[in-house]
């Protein structure tokens, strides 16, 4: 079951940075306003983007250990990066999750046009899923990438369908900065720890 729980954390360290999409999610379940829609839209885009990285990297990089080596290990850099920068926000605080509740309802449409708007529209989520996500996976056999793709998936279920249906009681928690810096630290040190295993991943491919 390791590729499962390596999914779950890469993904769920991931997808729970303070950004754009996650803010929107809030307040649509603040609101009350089409959230099952939202929640369904985030989670779909995740299920076809992580999907398209685990297995659409891997056939790009079947037969070829040296270049699976090297994007392992770009991988590992880029999250040494982002725990350390998870790390320096823990440390220094300052973080928190301002949502205006304010606006006037909108359509089904308009509300699935931004939500989608949000997600892809943003180069990082290509770079988190595609790129980051799927190089982590390349590694695995075809039924560990399966059981990799369930724990990205689950812990990207689980994100949306918690922020989105417990918005209520989840946001006074959000809005306080020691909340912040108690998840960034986590982050950083799930982001260390999967940093190290890519690592190990490119060298023995390596060598």
């Amino acid at each position: 079951m390791q590729p499962f729980f390596t999914g779950l954390m890469i993904t769920g360290g991931l997808i729970a940075a303070i950004g754009a999409q996650n803010a929107f999610v809030l307040k649509q379940g603040l609101l009350k306003q089409h959230i099952g829609l939202v929640v369904l839209l985030c989670w779909l885009c995740d299920v076809v983007l992580i999907a398209l990285g685990i297995f659409g990297t891997a056939a790009l990089l079947a037969g070829n250990p040296a270049a699976s080596a090297l994007l392992a290990l770009a991988g590992s850099l880029f999250l040494l990066a982002y725990g350390a920068i998870n790390a320096k926000r823990a440390w220094q605080g300052g973080g928190h999750l301002a949502v205006n509740t304010d606006a006037a309802a909108a359509s089904s449409l308009k509300t699935a046009t931004t939500t989608l708007a949000l997600t892809l529209l943003n180069p990082h989520v290509y770079i988190d899923t595609v790129v980051l996500i799927g190089g982590a996976a390349s590694s695995f056999n075809q039924t560990g990438k399966m059981l990799f793709l369930l724990g990205s998936l689950t812990a990207s279920a689980c994100w949306f369908v918690s922020i989105g249906f417990g918005a209520r009681l989840l946001l006074p928690l959000f809005r306080r900065e020691r909340v912040w810096q108690v998840l960034e630290g986590l982050i950083a040190l799930m982001m260390f720890y999967l940093a190290w295993n890519l690592l190990q991943q490119a060298l023995a491919l390596l060598f």
